[in-house]
């Protein structure tokens, strides 16, 4: 087995050439373990950690921290036999340089735990399967990426789980289990692992579990999510001007819609709507024992307002095939919300919300959040949008344009809600009122289409008794 080992840079997306290491937590001379975190990079859809998938000591990272490198580039030299000598040529030296035989063999170094409360069983020799010499790390990486997104130890991916080990120092019992990525956010988020609810198996705290304490706590502190908008660095004081290199997500935003700008033909049509009831129900369900501790505010219900209009003209949720020539229906909405973040525009959505109930959509909605401000949304939550919420009204702004996500037919623009004055039953009363704009593509969805889906969702805003009635 080779000594020294190059661990590479993984495409942790969908065909993504290049990633940008944003941060290292690992120095030379650190050791490190199978599953465990070693950089955050950017890639142009995400900010990802990447847990390396063997043990060592480093003796290299090979790039610094602002470096953009390409997929299948070695990051980090990891020297896997550290007592063996200090010199790398020794790992290389030829097999007649050895002696021709030798009585015993050195013992093999005892594996730390890669997960708090479980061990590997003492004299245990044989390590987890080996990659082909062949098959490049990204392909290990990868899968130990996808491991920890899930929620499972990343040494399963390769080996069976083992017995504890009979001896060494137990946890406390009043130790909570979770993995080493999950305790640093814990830790960055400044939550006490022993106050969040462990919902994985045998009681291991999860990285959703986290992220679900994190936004309750947000909930309850900040019950109206301000936004987040990127911040461009401080010129110096003789400055005439600052150029700012566009990568990472900024980048492929730009991109992407560059692209749907000049290839979807928009169109886009507004409603303004009284939404009186629908902030009057706001304030009820946030007082509703079945919604506590849920945010409620109303980008909730205008989701379920949307939502609702698509279940009664579902051909608005389509895609179109430009390859093929043909109109893609979805039997499914993934619901796509808009977020401002330092590292640009995203658009992570909450897949199935056809599906969730107001309190589920509610958690989904707060979840999303969260991990979006964190800069911890992955690829994965955002591909696969079939229909879009841009909320501009945060910025107090009364509507837009919107343009479209690659891919989606549609994307709804929720404007700021104002007390303005408004003829309400012959009577000019002071009244809730917002503006919503829909954009969507007109090789698809035709006038009708986009203007019944539009009115729909403004009815259910000013009656949401029709949640009920139309549901």
């Amino acid at each position: 087995m080779t000594r020294f080992r190059e661990f590479k840079m993984p495409d942790v997306g969908e065909g993504l050439t290049e990633a940008e290491i944003l941060k290292w937590y690992v120095a030379v001379g650190d050791e490190v373990h199978d599953g465990m975190v070693v950089c955050e990079v950017e890639t142009a859809k995400a900010a990802v950690e990447l847990p390396i998938p063997f043990d060592g000591v480093v003796r290299e990272l090979r790039f610094e921290e602002g470096a953009t490198v390409d997929v299948g580039a070695a990051i980090i030299t990891v020297d896997t036999q550290p007592g063996a000598g200090e010199e790398p040529a020794a790992a290389a030296a030829p097999a007649a340089a050895a002696p021709a035989a030798t009585d015993t063999a050195p013992a093999p170094a005892k594996r730390e735990p890669v997960l708090v409360g479980y061990g590997v069983a003492e004299g245990a020799t044989k390590r987890r399967a080996r990659k082909p010499s062949g098959e490049p790390v990204a392909a290990v990486a990868a899968a130990a990426i996808q491991a920890e997104m899930n929620g499972t130890s990343a040494t399963a991916v390769a080996a069976a789980p083992v017995a504890p080990a009979p001896a060494g120092p137990a946890a406390p019992a009043d130790r909570p289990l979770a993995k080493p990525p999950v305790r640093k956010l814990a830790k960055d988020l400044g939550l006490d692992l022993a106050t969040v609810a462990a919902t994985g198996p045998d009681g291991i705290v999860t990285r959703e579990d986290v992220h679900a304490a994190a936004s309750a706590r947000t909930a309850a502190a900040a019950p109206e999510p301000e936004p987040v908008v990127a911040a461009a660095p401080a010129p110096a004081a003789d400055a005439r001007e600052t150029r700012i290199p566009v990568k990472g997500v900024r980048k492929m935003t730009a991109q992407a819609m560059v692209g749907s700008a000049f290839t979807a033909p928009h169109v886009t049509e507004f409603i303004t709507v009284d939404v009186t009831r629908t902030m009057k129900l706001v304030a009820d369900l946030k007082q509703d024992p079945d919604m506590a501790g849920l945010r409620v505010n109303p980008l909730l219900l205008v989701a379920k307002a949307l939502l609702l209009a698509i279940k009664r003209h579902p051909e608005v949720n389509a895609a179109w095939d430009e390859e093929r020539q043909e109109i893609v229906l979805k039997h499914y909405v993934n619901l796509g919300i808009a977020a401002a973040t330092p590292r640009g525009l995203i658009v992570p959505n909450i897949k199935d919300a056809h599906a969730q109930t107001l309190p589920e959509l509610s958690k989904s909605l707060s979840d999303l959040v969260a991990t979006a401000r964190e800069g911890r949304t992955t690829p994965a939550d955002m591909s696969g949008g079939t229909v879009t919420i841009t909320n501009v009204g945060v910025f107090g702004v009364d509507t837009g344009t919107p343009i479209l996500n690659p891919g989606e037919s549609a994307i709804l623009a929720f404007g700021a809600i104002r007390l303005q004055p408004w003829v309400h039953k012959g009577r000019i009363k002071p009244r809730h009122v917002t503006t919503l704009a829909l954009s969507f593509d007109h090789r698809l969805v035709d006038g009708e289409l986009g203007s019944k889906v539009l009115a729909d969702t403004a009815a259910v805003l000013e009656n949401p008794k029709r949640l009920i009635t139309w549901g």
